[in-house]
């Protein structure tokens, strides 16, 4: 993954239901772009350089992993969507003043400086109004402007603008929020080889707040030597996992951190147990049980067990894309085997929170749409 930006939009309307015209807005890019960390209040403001109904404009700040340009191209679609009619030459500022359904500005982009024919980062006329410096200031006071390294809550004290904007006493609502995690401490995230567990676990993390625990599975030297000779090193690969699952589980689980509002990881200690019933002989089998219910007694429980069940082409696919030389020869029966397996232990679980979760025909990575709807699967009572 790209790494996550910190970015500032400011958002305007004066034409039909201001208020719908901001909220629909702000459903869209929830729906189309990406999670809104927050919303400033709404301010009413006298129409600056022409004569028009007054405006009511707010402020959010989004976490994306877009580039500028991609962004741009999708706030204008959403403009778009909503009845806004740009001009071709949208950037000419004679043009720019009058009234609109909806207007969606990039302010800041991080602390990114773009330069181009079509987007400018920072807002270059951002500095001469107080209609985007008061909402700013309102969720980012503190938020330098990487030009004029001043603070935002400093160029709105020394706004020329004369502007008198008034608080609309009615708040926007941030869909973001919607999703409750909140009944859970601890969510683990399972699935087959190449399910996308890591991508879907980390991008939770991201979202909401939650403290990140990722199998270290690229650190095993037995992984590699297991695809070549399977016979040979599948104990040993599975109790070196088993070792070190139980180690990193036992010490992120029992390490508050007071800034996150709960754990999600990428496995579940229980996953030791179905590879191996799969890999190990049926003498070894019966041994490695018999050492991993000793560890596993002792560890926490997922408050909620996720499986993320793909079928055998998609696994492949992915396991492809990815490129990890030594996952290349794996055979679809020996992934078929892992599905069934996991399948038969969430089946025999009682005392388990557990959601199964078809992503066959989902790709949450590139659709923002399918992410969305594993979000909906996960929180729904």
């Amino acid at each position: 993954m790209n790494n996550l930006r910190k970015v500032y939009i400011s958002l305007g309307s004066n034409k039909g239901d201001k208020f719908k015209n901001l909220q629909d807005a702000i459903s869209a890019i929830h729906l189309n772009i990406d999670n809104i960390s927050i919303i400033s209040k709404v301010y009413s403001s006298p129409a600056l350089g022409f004569q028009g109904d007054d405006f009511f404009n707010a402020c959010l700040i989004i976490e994306t992993f877009y580039k500028p340009q991609k962004l741009l191209k999708e706030l204008l679609k959403i403009e778009k969507s909503l009845g806004r009619i740009r001009p071709d030459n949208y950037r000419d500022k004679a043009k720019g003043y009058q009234d609109r359904v909806i207007d969606l500005d990039i302010i800041f982009f991080d602390y990114e400086i773009v330069n181009t024919k079509t987007l400018q980062i920072p807002h270059p006329e951002m500095h001469k109004r107080r209609f985007v410096l008061q909402p700013l200031s309102d969720i980012a006071p503190n938020k330098q402007h990487p030009n004029r390294e001043k603070e935002v809550s400093v160029l709105l004290e020394e706004c020329q603008d004369k502007s008198i904007l008034e608080p609309v006493n009615i708040w926007l609502k941030n869909p973001s929020k919607a999703y409750d995690f909140s009944k859970y401490n601890y969510i683990a995230i399972e699935g087959n080889i190449g399910a996308g567990k890591t991508s879907l676990a980390t991008r939770i993390s991201h979202d909401f707040n939650a403290k990140l625990i990722l199998e270290r599975f690229a650190d095993n030297p037995f992984l590699p030597k297991f695809y070549q000779d399977a016979k040979r090193y599948a104990f040993t690969l599975e109790m070196s996992f088993l070792a070190d699952r139980y180690q990193q589980i036992s010490d992120d689980l029992s390490q508050l951190d007071l800034f996150k509002d709960f754990i999600v990881s990428d496995y579940d200690v229980f996953k030791s147990l179905i590879f191996s019933k799969i890999t190990l002989s049926q003498e070894e089998f019966k041994l490695y049980r018999k050492l991993f219910y000793l560890m596993y007694k002792d560890i926490s429980k997922p408050s909620l067990y996720i499986y993320l069940y793909q079928n055998t082409e998609r696994l492949q696919q992915n396991i492809k894309k990815r490129g990890r030389d030594y996952e290349q020869d794996i055979q679809d029966d020996y992934l078929d085997k892992i599905n069934a397996g996991y399948l038969e232990f969430l089946k025999s679980q009682t005392d388990f929170n557990v959601k199964i979760i078809d992503i066959s025909d989902k790709d949450f990575v590139e659709n923002r749409q399918d992410y969305l709807s594993i979000l909906d699967k996960i929180c729904e009572k």
